[in-house]
């Protein structure tokens, strides 16, 4: 019985696929007018990657006992017929586990010891590596192999609160959070730290990943959960109780690290079989689901629609046994309904804008080069027709002036390197304004007012400043883009007027987007720089980790604008190289079409039908680039607004 989700999520995968056929047409299309522009290829092997390696990030949390595990095998794994991940009374998942399929990596689950936090190794370095993990191979012989291979994410051990404590899995400054010690003054810790499941199940070959994480002790004792996996995610489910509501350590879970996430957010109320009661009717029963859903929703603060009562054991069991009234009474199918439409069309709009974006610029690019192509011909065309019935004389006299504008064009090479130097210093001056050293000179600066600060209480204050310092470099590498471009459209003008170019000026990468992602940034960790976390910044150890966190967070932020910047100055420098070498290549084409004509005369018909020809072709070529373009245009969303543009804009070229 296949999931509403699974269902949606297959359709999504064959628009991709169907995007995929389209852009292997478009490559072709590209290859038959011979434009090789390796900025353009760049787009197209980009796009395609990006098509391929698309990810969507599932991201379930809930205290201990709320059947969260329960909930994710009943909505992506019911078709294995059992329990994918352990879902047993009490903690079952004990650390994060990530279900993804990366078919470059062994089938199997990995997991990361618990004493790795004692290194000063972020997760996100120790998911780059493959030694210090425990690599578990799974028997693809045996069906319930993975079920088996996942107990592991339920061993725990027990320590001292001093080990404990090291581990930051004990607070002094929280003792309501802490493990309860036993006799001997020991407490149960995870074995694992991290879990990662390679595994070849279809929604996962499709792209899905599932994060399933642990209560509120492993979301405070790993810090890149709530600053790093969860805001990736694109789909939050935070899960409570229908037979308890929403308990206090729901409410520090929800409060301090799920309430103010950007994105979509679901409530989901589970084990409504547990208020069903005989001695009440069906409808009084449904009265007081809706009660939990309406004081769920007011004490979260979220919206009613976003709260959906469910019973994920009895769906799991459901599907299993192929019982469509189970099925409907678990009411799992309404929250996979509302999951999947909020998402997946999300997902598809923001692909699509994508492949509009990229389809739009290769086609003004590949246009560009067949129009400068049918320009040279129409030259040649009109030098051709009137050298009928001219004598040797005059043939010789019209080499000679090709050569004599030959060279004169060749003068412009200077001016070209000088412009080329000019804008390759600009945009190292840029470049220096995102320099990876200043960044943790940054963070340092920032770092050292908070532990100046009384009891640590201007942290919040620090980091706004450190954010604000960050937009200012941000925004002062955008007005330096803004001069460049400035300087660029000018001497284009000059250029194109003078020597015959087709320079076009290309728009500069727009930073706001990585200023947005710097006030992403403030919002998420500036919760955790609070009241609330200024004991916390007093401990050497979560300063440290807080200052690898940052730098590895905002390096991403730096890598985004600097490989940005760095793309579109090569392009721009290839653009100028490939008119230089066009414009070149056209000269000699008259030249040596001039010199065979004077030489044999008859030639001169068989020139001009062989020009006019190929005047034909680059118009059907046109034609065809058109049809291709449009064709992946209108497979995203807006399409039909696109192609418009498109449209119009081979009608203006055809005319000229």
């Amino acid at each position: 019985m296949t999931s509403a989700f699974a269902g949606r999520f297959d359709d999504f995968s064959h628009w991709r696929a169907e995007v995929g056929v389209r852009l292997d047409a478009l490559s072709a299309c590209l290859g038959d007018i011979g434009f090789d522009d390796r900025s353009a290829g760049a787009l197209l092997m980009s796009l395609r990657e990006r098509l391929d390696s698309d990810k969507l990030i599932v991201a379930f949390v809930a205290e201990f006992s709320r059947g969260k595990s329960e909930l994710i095998n009943a909505i992506f794994f019911a078709d294995a017929g059992t329990r994918v991940l352990p879902a047993t009374p009490g903690r079952t998942t004990m650390c994060p586990v990530e279900l993804a399929w990366d078919a470059r990596e062994p089938e199997g689950v990995s997991l990361l010891p618990i004493a790795t936090r004692l290194e000063d190794v972020s997760l996100a370095q120790w998911r780059q590596r493959r030694d210090g993990w425990t690599h578990l191979p799974l028997d693809k012989a045996q069906p319930e192999a993975l079920s088996v291979a996942l107990r592991a994410v339920m061993s725990t051990q027990r320590v001292s609160l001093e080990e404990a404590q090291s581990l930051g899995l004990w607070h002094q400054s929280n003792p309501d959070d802490n493990p309860r010690p036993d006799e001997a003054g020991q407490v149960e810790v995870p074995v694992w730290r991290h879990a990662l499941i390679n595994h070849p199940h279809p929604l996962l070959r499709q792209g899905l990943v599932v994060l399933d994480t642990p209560g509120l002790n492993a979301l405070g004792a790993e810090p890149e959960l709530t600053l790093g996996l969860l805001p990736s995610a694109h789909a939050t489910v935070f899960i409570v109780g229908a037979d308890t509501g929403v308990t206090q350590s729901d409410l520090a879970i929800w409060r301090d690290h799920l309430g103010a996430r950007q994105g979509l957010a679901f409530v989901v109320l589970n084990k409504i079989d547990a208020l069903r009661d005989p001695l009440a009717t069906p409808a009084q029963v449904d009265a007081q689901i809706e009660a939990q859903c309406r004081s769920t929703a007011q004490i979260l603060g979220v919206p009613p629609e976003r709260v959906f009562a469910l019973s994920a054991r009895q769906a799991l069991v459901a599907r299993i046994d192929g019982d469509a009234q189970g099925l409907a009474h678990s009411r799992l199918v309404e929250f996979e309904t509302a999951l999947s439409v909020a998402l997946l069309p999300q997902r598809r709009q923001l692909l699509g804008r994508l492949i509009e974006d990229t389809a739009q610029q290769i086609h003004k690019r590949a246009a560009r080069h067949v129009g400068e192509a049918l320009r040279q011909q129409a030259e040649q065309l009109l030098e051709l027709r009137g050298l009928r019935g001219q004598s040797g004389g005059r043939l010789r006299l019209l080499v000679k002036r090709v050569s004599s504008e030959a060279i004169e064009f060749e003068q412009c090479h200077n001016r070209l390197t000088a412009l080329r130097g000019m804008h390759a210093r600009q945009a190292e001056s840029a470049l220096a304004d995102l320099s990876y050293d200043d960044l943790e000179d940054e963070i340092d600066h920032m770092l050292g007012e908070v532990s100046s600060s009384l009891l640590k209480l201007g942290a919040r204050k620090a980091f706004a400043a450190l954010c604000e310092r960050l937009r200012e470099r941000l925004s002062g590498v955008q007005a330096q883009l803004q001069e460049t471009q400035d300087m660029l459209a000018g001497t284009f003008g000059v250029l194109n007027a003078e020597f015959g170019f087709g320079l076009v000026q290309r728009a500069g990468p727009d930073m706001t987007r990585f200023l947005d992602e710097v006030s992403l940034i403030e919002r998420l960790y500036a919760r955790h720089l609070g009241v609330g976390g200024s004991l916390r910044l007093a401990q050497p150890r979560f300063v440290a980790q807080l200052r690898r966190m940052l730098i590895e967070r905002i390096s991403v932020v730096w890598d985004g604008a600097r490989n940005a910047l760095e793309g579109w100055s090569r392009e721009v420098a290839l653009h100028i190289d490939t008119q230089l070498i066009e414009r070149r290549r056209g000269f000699q084409k008259r030249a040596e079409s001039l010199s065979r004509i004077r030489d044999a005369a008859d030639q001169l018909e068989a020139r001009v039908a062989e020009i006019e020809q190929q005047d034909r072709q680059l118009r059907q070529q046109l034609e065809r680039l058109g049809e291709v373009t449009r064709s992946l245009v209108n497979s995203a969303p807006g399409g039909v607004e696109v192609e418009a543009s498109l449209h119009a804009s081979e009608m203006r070229r055809a005319r000229a």
